[in-house]
């Protein structure tokens, strides 16, 4: 293995130790108080931890949305997403699944994508607590990335059907490199040592990085989607990503298959979980959200 990739895969396993999450007060949502169990599901790569979150209604007819944490395909801490998953679950009546899935570098890709996809196949089936057949899958970050090529499997697959796919401040392109994507601040959340560490770790070779599972919205990988799962997409004014989320979104939207392309203001990759992040544009976007999977669930 090249120093180079010895380097990477040392810097990201040190990250993935140090690097957790400490949600400041007000985007907690302590007032949401939330029902959880922890579910155990088989996939191809081993035995996936996911924690279930109820919606308070206890409706056993409930839709299902499958929810995949961010951290750069290397930080391990579904935890983060604990707010999110309560709001979700709460505000949109749906049972929640927060999917603890393998990290790189020790897992690279496909791993993480085919364990995702596999536990979307599992919650889609007709003897859960919920009901299989309006399913959502979503993730911020690299999160994104994966309930992108979650949703592409499902379509390329003939199924499961899946209701909305909602791509969060997604990495789509990780061929080029984060140096050649601008920002319009001087000081962005994503610095270009990260492509050198994250993109590195999950997918060390160029080749790997332009498969479609990994770099949706680069080149011919976002051409010919129709059918796939419509899209709410979430991008943000000064993130590096915002640009392959814009990509994206226009190349569902030739086909139809965008719900909407919400753009969120002054803001930077991050923004529900970092501590610039306020209160008031966090829970602005999730209800937004949270009214596309209600409706696509309903």
């Amino acid at each position: 293995m090249p120093s180079s990739q010895l380097l990477a895969d040392l810097v990201a396993r040190t990250l993935k130790l140090v690097m957790r999450p400490r949600l400041k007060a007000e985007l907690r949502f302590d007032e949401i108080p939330g029902r959880t169990s922890v579910l155990t599901v088989p996939t191809r790569h081993g035995t996936v931890t996911c924690t279930a979150y109820h919606p308070a209604s206890g409706a056993t007819a409930a839709g299902v949305y499958v929810n995949l944490h961010g951290g750069g395909y290397v930080v391990e801490h579904p935890e983060q997403d604990d707010p999110w998953c309560r709001y979700l679950a709460d505000k949109a009546g749906v049972v929640v699944l927060n999917v603890d899935y393998s990290v790189a570098p020790r897992h690279r890709f496909p791993v993480a994508v085919e364990q995702v996809f596999d536990v979307v196949t599992w919650a889609a089936r007709a003897d859960r607590d919920w009901d299989g057949q309006r399913l959502c899958v979503g993730g911020q970050s690299a999160g994104g990335g994966l309930a992108a090529a979650a949703a592409r499997l499902a379509w390329e697959n003939g199924g499961p059907r899946i209701a909305l796919q909602v791509l969060q401040y997604a990495p789509l392109d990780l061929v080029t490199h984060l140096r050649n994507k601008p920002s319009t601040v001087d000081k962005p959340v994503m610095r270009p040592w990260m492509s050198e560490v994250f993109d590195r770790a999950y997918a060390p070779d160029l080749a790997t990085r332009r498969d479609r599972l990994v770099s949706p919205a680069w080149k011919a990988n976002a051409e010919g989607l129709a059918g796939i799962a419509p899209a709410v997409i979430i991008t943000c004014e000064f993130d590096r990503l915002r640009g392959e989320g814009i990509r994206y979104a226009e190349a569902l939207d030739a086909v139809g298959s965008l719900a909407e392309h919400h753009d969120v203001p002054a803001t930077d990759h991050g923004y529900n979980i970092l501590p610039f992040g306020t209160r008031a544009q966090t829970e602005r976007t999730y209800q937004r959200i949270a009214d596309h999977v209600r409706r696509a669930t309903s």
